[in-house]
């Protein structure tokens, strides 16, 4: 094909032939983006409130990430962690000072930002409280990855389905219950240590944008501060400015000692990392490896992200931006009886549950957002996921919230 010649139309049937079918894909193909808006390869435009599920931090083509990663990967985009790595240091010590914690461990994805977390436990376990074979409580409705230890913190069984043996070492409770976590934490460790750490998400974002409580998450820390026990938090979804605050955690006031990030750190860069409090960082060369984790490109488009949300005042944004679409979902609830049942996320991480008068599910919504012209995420069968990129203006909040009413009227 010459480069004056048009493009052949796409075709999901030839794509289909050869890629395996692990996602249910929207019948559209995504070509190009521009700010919050991206296009498909028809030409039609769509406003995205999706963001490649919260990880498109500053929306579509911005300048500053496009020009990061462009001199990055003119001048040096992957070598090795066999060697010093500056940018690598650099966005290590831009998050020490954001205070995500003192230490870190990059990666290429949330899940094994996890995997790391789960595997730091393990070692803190063995040699700092010497526990034979540690333990990890996490919640039920979490959702932690797709690795097989990932998927076994997971605590919802759709995800865990025919991939039995799963790891062991894991144990459930419910999520925003300190009495329960108190007495597994008794039960385990009643006839020998067995608890190492605690894994939890400031906020459920695959469990339905539940938000934790404060109050409870006090008492979780206190209960690991009384036994040496790790605090862990997920804010793969939640964090890098997204809640309205830069980490989920500042919502509930309770500090952790492993905190995990991935999705909007580099903007959809793939790039995933594990920070830990010195206290705990008891990993070892050999310890721990990851072939592209932390490399030049995807440090560098960490960096454009970090300095661009901080310049900007994007944490700013998306508390004003998500108090609006808050606001105006909660207006539409009103108007519409019956077919919002609740409001609840922080910042621009919302999620509207269903109510009983609308028979359609999350997944359907979705579809007919599509339709009218709106991006869109479920977040289980009975909520709609808001999350659009941190750069989106009160216009464009306004414009989703117009067409989410008309696909609601069905």
């Amino acid at each position: 094909m010459s480069a004056s010649s048009p493009a052949a139309p796409f075709d999901a049937q030839a794509f289909d032939a050869h890629v395996m079918s692990t996602y249910a894909r929207y019948p559209i193909a995504l070509e190009r983006g521009e700010g919050c808006r991206v296009w498909d390869t028809e030409g039609r435009a769509y406003l995205d409130f999706a963001a490649g599920i919260a990880t498109c931090t500053l929306g579509h083509a911005h300048k500053n990430l496009v020009e990061a990663v462009t001199r990055q990967i003119g001048k040096l985009h992957h070598v090795s962690n066999l060697f010093y790595i500056p940018e690598q240091g650099a966005l290590a010590a831009l998050l020490a000072a954001l205070g995500a914690g003192e230490r870190a461990f990059f990666c290429n994805s949330g899940a094994e930002a996890n995997e790391a977390a789960i595997k730091l436990a393990r070692k803190y376990g063995r040699t700092r409280l010497g526990i034979e074979k540690p333990v990890v409580i996490a919640a039920q409705a979490s959702f932690h990855g797709r690795t097989l230890a990932t998927l076994t913190a997971t605590g919802q069984a759709k995800y865990q389905q025919n991939f039995d043996p799963l790891v062991p070492g894991f144990v459930h409770v419910p999520f925003n219950d300190a009495t329960a976590l108190g007495e597994a934490i008794v039960e385990l460790d009643r006839e020998r240590k067995q608890v190492a750490a605690v894994l939890m998400e400031p906020l459920q974002g695959e469990g339905g944008i539940r938000p934790g409580d404060p109050a409870v998450f006090r008492k979780i820390r206190e209960l690991c501060d009384a036994r040496g026990i790790l605090l862990m938090f997920d804010e793969v979804q939640v964090g890098v400015g997204r809640s309205g605050k830069w980490w989920g955690h500042q919502h509930l006031d309770v500090e952790p000692d492993v905190m995990t990030l991935a999705k909007g750190l580099a903007g959809g860069v793939p790039i995933g990392a594990m920070l830990c409090k010195s206290s705990c960082d008891v990993f070892q060369p050999g310890d721990h490896a990851s072939t592209f984790g932390g490399n030049p490109l995807a440090c560098a488009a960490a960096l454009a992200v970090l300095m661009t949300i901080e310049k900007d005042r994007l944490v700013d944004n998306a508390r004003q931006r998500g108090d609006q679409l808050r606001a105006g979902l909660q207006a539409l609830a009103k108007s519409s009886p019956g077919k919002i049942a609740e409001v609840r996320g922080w910042g621009l991480l919302l999620g509207a549950e269903l109510g009983p008068s609308e028979t359609r599910t999350a997944p359907e919504i979705a579809r007919a957002a599509l339709d009218a012209g709106l991006l869109l995420v479920p977040a289980g069968p009975r909520v709609i996921r808001f999350v659009p990129p941190l750069i989106v203006s009160s216009a464009e909040i306004d414009e989703a919230l117009a067409v989410f009413a008309r696909v609601l009227a069905g």
